[in-house]
């Protein structure tokens, strides 16, 4: 049975084990489709996912993880981050490839949104690759509407296009 819950600081942990692990197939789905799609080098990418990274967006930076558990077991999450008092960014939102393509994905976010709205939230905004068809697909079945798209300096040094996207909740 799949439920989702908002995650503890065990559950980070956790989480940061999990994604680190599947990352270091990098033939994997899980990478090609998250890392080398983006060329994100994997220096920055087990900064952004280490333990201690995770927990201080979770403890400071006014980070909600949203985890999808089966059983016990992590098979995705979403991490959103509160922006002003009525906005916040869907900064992350991902399910593991064995469980993709199930509608999961879209009852994650559904819960998110509901949490987020309760919470008095009313705009979500996401960010994707100007490339990544498969999460445009995803925002736009999803009500999220185009507002924006621009080229940008990432983190890592490279130049990537990126569409953002919003929802009023």
């Amino acid at each position: 049975m799949t439920t989702i819950r908002k995650a503890t600081q065990k559950d980070i942990r956790v989480l940061s084990r999990k994604l680190l692990a599947i990352l270091k197939d990098k033939e994997g789905q899980f990478y090609q489709e998250n890392v080398a799609k983006l060329g994100i080098p994997d220096e920055h990418v087990k900064r952004v996912f280490a333990e201690e990274t995770l927990l201080k967006a979770f403890t400071t930076g006014g980070a909600i993880f949203y985890l999808v558990l089966e059983g016990d077991e992590i098979i995705g999450f979403a991490q959103t981050i509160q922006r002003d008092t009525h906005t916040a960014e869907l900064d992350r939102i991902a399910i593991f490839p064995q469980y993709t393509r199930k509608g999961i994905g879209t009852q994650l976010l559904h819960q998110v949104l509901i949490d987020q709205k309760q919470r008095g939230i009313n705009t979500i905004i996401v960010n994707a690759g100007k490339d990544e068809t498969h999460a445009r697909r995803f925002y736009e079945k999803n009500g999220f509407k185009l507002i924006k798209e621009a080229t940008i300096e990432a983190p890592w040094g490279k130049k990537i296009s990126l569409v953002t996207y919003c929802l009023h909740v």
